[in-house]
């Protein structure tokens, strides 16, 4: 099997500082998150940014700060977030892609979201993408249901996205497709050929799914963005989740991708840390 790429989502949107002290809402404490999943064994970091309050934002410098913070602390893959937050719009979204980091995430379908609704129509989905050309950003599809992969394939063949892919299974989202093995199997079955993936499991689901992907060949996403928890009752931080699928890939005898390991399997330029504060 490949080397196992690790993505680690430390901040997401949803997540309260009051719910969790070790949500890293400062590009310092972004940078400092960095280093410390990068050492736990981490490829990429799934970036969102927050205001010094803990609120949401898209703005340019904020993820600028976040960016320089985090290539300063590491060599992880930087993946922005064009999901942002429920309610922002499309251009506050797609905003902080011309800072051109190495990848960014593009969802592939309106789905709802617990109570509310996470919007990406084409027109957004088309937006966003005209976006990443222009920018020379990678995509990674994120994928909360099966009919998020046929829309994907109507923009391949609309000409906006080219297979294969890497593809980012988001399960067990209220409102989403549920997380289990079956569902996992069904959408890896149903990806175009040559497509790598990984799947991110919510709450509970995160270190089955995370199982699950490792026997696979698949990747896996872990951070407090999808689950707060290490164990029932006690609190998580990032480079724990981490470290612990870094652990149970070493003894499954798979190992580790470095992010210079997974830059070749996800057919991403090298980069030379500390050549310029943003991009490769």
């Amino acid at each position: 099997m490949e080397p196992l790429i690790i993505t680690c989502a430390p901040v997401g949107a949803e997540v309260l500082p009051e719910q969790t002290p070790y949500l890293p809402v400062t590009p310092q404490a972004l940078g400092e998150t960095a280093r410390a999943i990068r050492d736990a064994g981490a490829s990429i970091v799934h970036v969102h940014c927050r205001n010094d309050d803990g609120s949401n934002t898209h703005e340019v410098e904020r993820f600028a700060q976040a960016y320089r913070a985090i290539r300063g602390a590491s060599d992880l893959i930087v993946q922005f977030s064009t999901g942002g937050a429920i309610g922002m719009s499309p251009d506050e979204r797609a905003r902080p892609l011309a800072l051109r980091p190495e990848m960014a995430t593009l969802t592939c379908g309106t789905v709802n979201f617990g109570d509310e609704i996470f919007e990406n129509s084409f027109p957004i989905m088309r937006g966003i993408l005209k976006r990443m050309h222009e920018y020379g950003v990678r995509p990674e599809l994120e994928i909360f249901d099966k009919g998020h992969l046929a829309n994907a394939r109507r923009l391949a063949k609309d000409g906006l996205l080219t297979f294969p892919a890497h593809v980012d299974f988001v399960l067990g989202v209220p409102g989403g497709l549920e997380a289990s093995v079956a569902n996992l199997c069904d959408l890896v079955a149903d990806l175009p050929g040559g497509c790598t993936w990984s799947v991110a499991g919510v709450g509970r689901a995160q270190l089955h799914m995370a199982m699950a992907a490792i026997a696979m060949g698949g990747h896996v996403r872990v951070g407090l963005e999808d689950n707060l928890y290490y164990e029932k009752g006690r609190l998580a931080r990032n480079e724990e989740l981490v470290a612990r699928v870094a652990r149970i890939a070493a003894e499954a005898g798979r190992p580790v991708a470095s992010p210079d390991q997974a830059r070749a399997i996800l057919g991403l330029a090298p980069i030379l840390v500390g050549e310029g504060a943003l991009g490769p």
